[in-house]
């Protein structure tokens, strides 16, 4: 897969630049900066779908995240951290992310994550509510309502 495949894949992607201080003594990035960088794409994938959920008390909360490490990345590079929707459950939806290294213009990591929509009040998952649902199928056509 090329950058532009990679970029066509996820439409949810943020570019972050690795920083000095995320090497670990083995001079690669740390393990956990990868989460870091999960999580900076689900967020950016969270806030594309642009549905209030506060208003209606629910919130989206992590429920799992695995990453498999494919490459080293070390300083100085750029990332790009991508999220795509891949199933939409009740309440929950799988999330797949991939990190692409600039400097070795290949993928580095891949991932996924259940995020689970939460009523933070009740304490408990709620249903996905059909706006957003709407708004999933929209950006993602191969996933049904």
């Amino acid at each position: 897969m090329n950058h532009n495949e990679f970029c066509e894949r996820f439409p949810a992607r943020v570019d972050i630049p690795v920083q000095w201080g995320e090497q670990d003594g083995f001079g690669h990035i740390n393990n956990a900066v990868f989460i870091r960088w999960l999580e900076a794409s689900r967020i950016r994938l969270i806030h594309l779908l642009d549905v209030e959920l506060k208003a209606q008390g629910v919130g989206p909360i992590l429920a799992s995240v695995t990453c498999n490490y494919r490459r080293q990345v070390k300083f100085p590079d750029t990332i790009t951290s991508a999220a795509r929707v891949t199933k939409m459950g009740r309440s929950s939806l799988q999330v797949e992310h991939a990190v692409w290294s600039h400097a070795q213009d290949a993928v580095a990591a891949e991932g996924d994550s259940t995020v689970v929509l939460f009523n933070y009040e009740l304490q408990k998952s709620s249903r996905i509510p059909e706006d957003l649902r709407r708004k999933i199928v929209s950006m993602h056509p191969e996933i049904d309502l």
